[in-house]
């Protein structure tokens, strides 16, 4: 969402859920330690120094499985529109 006025009607309703661990670049995937519970469905807001965008959560992995709802302190693996780097912050749109 590169629309101001949208992306700050977001940042009014966006909670701290993870921070990027690692990305691998190939294939577009970032590593995301979870702070508190993500479902497929679920709209993230990935932040960082030169990372800012908003996406859906199409589809999620632990350990190479596909998974709907991923639990605080797992580490997922999430396709990413975007390239993101280690540190950068995921927050939770409602």
């Amino acid at each position: 969402m590169e629309k101001i006025g949208k992306k700050e009607k977001v940042m009014e309703k966006e909670k701290e859920i993870g921070r990027v661990t690692h990305y691998f670049d190939k294939v577009g995937v970032a590593v995301i330690e979870l702070k508190a519970k993500l479902n497929v469905g679920n709209d993230i807001h990935i932040k960082g120094a030169t990372t800012d965008f908003v996406q859906e959560v199409d589809s999620m992995q632990v350990e190479h499985k596909k998974i709907a709802e991923a639990k605080k302190g797992e580490a997922i693996g999430l396709k990413t529109l975007e390239k993101v780097r280690p540190n950068d912050t995921v927050y939770l749109v409602s």
